[in-house]
């Protein structure tokens, strides 16, 4: 499962419209350039396939100033609606997600309701449990990968890997279940895009004019 996806149809619906432009400004001051693939050309590519497959509306809004083609303005639609929550929810679901799935999905949990990012997160936490118990059906941590040869350092990786997940997972409950966060339904939400004009101090270069 692709996080630009997930991130680019979460930055258009936290602005109700935006162009290409100002979805990679907000990615990037997310740092996602860093830990996700939301690089230039992958976000304007997904905005473009993701209105084509009827996820986002384009909406031309005026001439470019450069001469080139008009600016387009994407807008979320019910359809694209439905498939950020099924991403959101799978993000925080799955233990097999990769790091900048679970990322994504973090970045996006206020749009849930309180109740249910707990419920998903756990769902994670007992995901993880089962792999690290099918792991250890070849595997056992307490007499030491060289078991398996320098082969049992991979399957030793792999149960550190889990055990820290859940950690990391329930720390995360915890801190939701004391009251950390505004989530959906809860009040005005944080806001974590830029303004209209804003600067960006982690833009990746400069500011182009943008056609979508």
């Amino acid at each position: 499962m692709s996080a630009i996806r997930l991130l680019v149809l979460g930055a258009v619906r936290q602005h109700g419209r935006a162009h290409g432009y100002q979805v990679r400004n907000d990615l990037e001051f997310w740092g996602a350039h860093e830990w996700s693939n939301a690089k230039p050309g992958s976000i304007y590519h997904a905005l473009k396939q993701m209105a084509k497959q009827g996820l986002l509306i384009a909406h031309e809004v005026a001439p470019s100033t450069a001469g080139g083609p008009p600016r387009v303005e994407y807008e979320i639609n019910d359809k694209g609606t439905e498939e950020y929550f099924s991403l959101l929810r799978e993000a925080l679901r799955s233990h097999e997600q990769k790091s900048d799935m679970l990322s994504a999905g973090i970045g996006f949990m206020v749009d849930l309701p309180r109740a249910e990012a707990i419920e998903l997160l756990r769902e994670r936490i007992a995901g993880l449990e089962r792999w690290r118990s099918a792991v250890t059906e070849y595997y056992l941590p307490e007499e030491g990968p060289e078991q398996l040869g320098h082969i049992g350092e991979i399957m030793n990786m792999w149960v550190h890997s889990a055990d820290r997940g859940a950690e990391w997972t329930r720390g995360l409950i915890g801190r939701i279940e004391g009251g950390a966060y505004t989530f959906a339904g809860e009040g005005e939400p944080f806001v974590g895009v830029l303004a209209e004009g804003r600067p960006n101090p982690f833009a990746t270069g400069p500011h182009p004019e943008d056609d979508g």
